[in-house]
């Protein structure tokens, strides 16, 4: 199986397009420890390179796909190795860039009731073509094949509704707006994929113990990193992530489980383990974790 890292940051990316935080002004000088991350989505492919399958479809896609050899055009006038798309929630980092793939392209897009109901409820999508794009409900829980050669398997991750439907839906949890991927390939080889998490479950352990490579949420260093910068009013919690650190913590909860190689991912702007020189991060390097960057290639 092979693994592209297409975007490794949260909603906004990095640096964030109205942020003037030191990291962010740092990041749009070049500074070479701060290096500039799109918005968070993988792209895996059974090792063939005809098939591709894209875990989240950020707004920056088509800078993505630009920058990823693999994921561009090679044959016919129109044409496309991404074959499927999963989802595993209904933020805008998350969905926004299917409106990049209306160009009457074949596609499947799979994920829960919830998660399609979002896109089928909001008229803009409409410009995806339904008689070749393919919404798959696979629920909660659920196991396909959205390309040959991979098998996914979803799971609950704790969350809540995306922002714009809190008026809706308020922002507890809701079944099926927030989904871990287990991506498995042909050989056994598998990786776990859950970039947003509210709380470490036992479901969420067993799911995702033991396979060869996980990428967590990493959104923020603790919990309220942006109400002690300044940058925000909310907590890591509140926004329906797990921090990194501190008791309870997602580094703490997932000591125990077993995995190959451990990757955080979906990382906010405003968390320290962007810079390669912090404290923050090699603390998170000592505990046997790694931070996730644009255009990482891992093969299984």
């Amino acid at each position: 199986m092979k693994v592209i890292v297409l975007g490794a940051a949260a909603g906004g990316g990095f640096p964030q397009w109205n942020a003037n935080s030191t990291m962010n002004r740092r990041a749009f000088a070049g500074d070479t420890a701060l290096p500039r991350q799109t918005q968070c989505s993988l792209a895996l492919s059974p090792g063939d390179d005809d098939d591709w399958l894209l875990l989240n479809c950020s707004p920056d896609i088509r800078q993505q796909i630009i920058d990823t050899k693999e994921l561009q055009p090679y044959e016919e006038l129109r044409s496309s190795p991404i074959k499927s798309v999963v989802l595993t929630n209904a933020d805008v980092d998350a969905v926004a860039g299917l409106l990049s793939l209306r160009e009457r392209q074949h596609l499947s897009i799979w994920s829960s009731d919830y998660i399609l109901g979002a896109i089928e409820a909001n008229p803009i999508f409409g410009v995806l073509d339904r008689s070749i794009v393919r919404l798959e409900r696979i629920g909660t829980h659920g196991k396909f094949n959205p390309v040959p050669g991979l098998e996914v398997e979803t799971f609950a991750a704790p969350g809540k509704p995306p922002l714009y439907l809190e008026h809706v839906h308020g922002i507890g949890a809701v079944v099926g707006a927030t989904l871990g991927v287990r991506v498995t390939d042909a050989r056994g080889k598998s990786i776990a994929f859950v970039p947003s998490c509210a709380e470490i479950t036992p479901e969420v352990k067993r799911a995702i113990d033991g396979v060869d490579l996980l990428f967590f949420d990493g959104t923020m260093f603790t919990d309220d990193e942006m109400v002690a910068s300044g940058e925000g009013s909310k907590t890591a919690r509140r926004m329906g992530h797990m921090p990194m650190s501190g008791r309870g913590g997602s580094i703490e909860t997932l000591r125990e489980i077993k995995a190959g190689a451990r990757y955080f991912i979906h990382i906010n702007n405003s968390n320290l383990v962007l810079d390669r020189t912090s404290a923050q991060r090699r603390a998170v390097e000592a505990a046997g974790w790694k931070i996730a960057q644009d255009g990482m290639r891992i093969e299984l």
